[in-house]
């Protein structure tokens, strides 16, 4: 009989009341064994309608961070024992309808790591409404972190991403940041550990409930991205080693 993969769907939530419904709606139906929310501390009643949902809810009492929340995200969806998990956000930014080509690469055994990518062409990701400033700045992030870590990912900056176990249980995801960067971090120290990693296209949704990071923390965001790059490169020249990566 043939096993039948265990896929957990982790929903790292902030403020999500009005989409987390529209988002799990769209998970196609049978392939997921549970989705997980941590609510983190939102401001609203997210919890409550991802309850009402049947969801397991996990609640900070304090707000972590983007990054701390998906840290309490995958150490609670580890318990489960899964072959994948899939961290989409609850903000129906992202396509849930595209969960099994985002997952079955991981379960043959293809890659360890999957990505959504929303950057197919420039005029699908403007008329998906991508704001054109974000589109350039992702085109360019994207560009030097493809040069500098080696890989040729259309697009590194999505939130919709797929793990293998393996991946997640050796990956030292627990001592990098709880802001947003949480993302490049883990990126880079898969690469590092020899990971392999692949994408698949995602439709590009932007609309008024779509959380955004502001420009603020944007900016923030891409100088600690523009850091760890540069410690990566230390990293692998052996001039300087660090621990975060190996």
């Amino acid at each position: 009989m043939k096993h039948q993969p265990k896929i957990i769907v982790v929903m790292p939530a902030f403020n999500a009341e009005r989409t987390i419904e529209k988002t799990v709606s769209d998970i196609p139906k049978g392939l997921v064994s549970k989705i997980i929310v941590v609510d983190d501390k939102s401001g609203d009643q997210t919890s409550l309608v991802a309850k009402k949902l049947g969801l397991t809810v996990f609640i900070h009492p304090n707000n972590l961070g983007y990054g701390g929340n998906q840290k309490t995200c995958y150490w609670e969806a580890l318990k489960e024992k899964p072959d994948v998990v899939v961290m989409l956000h609850p903000d129906y930014q992202y396509d849930a309808t595209r969960l099994r080509e985002l997952t079955s690469p991981i379960i043959e055994g293809r890659y360890d790591l999957m990505i959504g990518s929303r950057i197919r062409t420039r005029a699908e990701a403007l008329a998906g409404g991508m704001p054109p400033i974000k589109y350039f700045l992702n085109r360019i992030v994207s560009t030097l972190e493809n040069i500098i870590l080696g890989v040729n990912l259309t697009e590194h900056l999505s939130g919709l991403r797929a793990y293998s176990r393996n991946l997640l249980e050796t990956v030292p995801f627990q001592r990098f940041s709880n802001d947003f960067v949480f993302d490049q971090q883990f990126l880079i120290s898969a690469i590092t550990f020899g990971f392999s990693i692949g994408e698949t296209p995602v439709p590009v949704r932007y609309f008024n409930e779509s959380s955004s990071i502001g420009y603020v923390r944007g900016g923030k965001f891409l100088l600690e991205t523009f850091w760890h790059l540069g410690l990566f490169m230390l990293h692998t020249t052996g001039i300087f080693k660090i621990r975060l990566y190996r």
